[in-house]
């Protein structure tokens, strides 16, 4: 068994990321980065139509040494190994953490797979192992955890900010006992108006 990663999402908006690579998976790749805020830069030898359509600054060139430097995160997506073990060399020098798409021998972190209802994350990993099984779990959670969840979310963060306002403390509300009543179903059917009022009602006997 490897030493497990430690899990963390990592705020990435506004910040410098780059991407070497110019194909189909560093474009996904920047994508994703970009979701999270992350200013792109991308260095490839021949960018692809999917990365010049996205709003990323491009160096058509091959990577050089030292490239690395002064980024938060970096991610290489070569079919190159060479490439790919001197991206992770460089990051490893100047203490930035690096991704080898599909190469976990030139990593200091692994992504795992996401699915995401809104601001709700659930995240698959195996530790690099099997991307696939990440990808077949995280479909399979999908089917579970539906967009009422982002709902239910809303609810909860609502009348957190709510009790936080009125100067109460949060961490000593039966919040279990909310979440184990009828609220979800009532969002299921539509019923959201009911749903926050089953949550007032919760909230209001756990603090009597």
């Amino acid at each position: 068994m490897t030493v497990p990663p430690y899990p963390v999402h990592l705020i990435l908006e506004g910040r410098r990321c780059l991407v070497v690579g110019g194909g189909r998976v560093a474009a996904r790749k920047a994508e994703s980065l970009l979701a999270s805020g992350a200013v792109v830069h991308v260095i490839a030898t021949e960018p692809g139509e999917e990365i010049r359509a996205l709003p990323v600054t491009v160096e058509e060139r091959p990577y050089r040494h030292g490239d690395a430097d002064g980024y938060r995160l970096v991610v290489t997506a070569t079919d190159d190994p060479d490439v790919n073990r001197a991206v992770y060399l460089d990051a490893e020098a100047a203490g930035v953490w690096v991704n080898g798409a599909d190469d976990p021998a030139h990593c200091s972190f692994t992504l795992p797979s996401v699915l995401r209802r809104g601001d709700l994350v659930l995240t698959v990993g195996t530790s690099g192992r099997s991307p696939a099984l990440a990808r077949w779990l995280r479909d399979r959670l999908a089917e579970e955890i539906g967009p009422e969840y982002e709902l239910l979310l809303d609810l909860l963060a609502d009348a957190r900010g709510s009790l936080q306002a009125a100067g109460r403390p949060t961490d000593t509300v039966d919040w279990q006992r909310a979440l184990d009543s009828d609220m979800l179903e009532l969002i299921r059917n539509g019923q959201v108006a009911a749903a926050r009022e089953r949550l007032k009602a919760c909230l209001s006997s756990s603090s009597d």
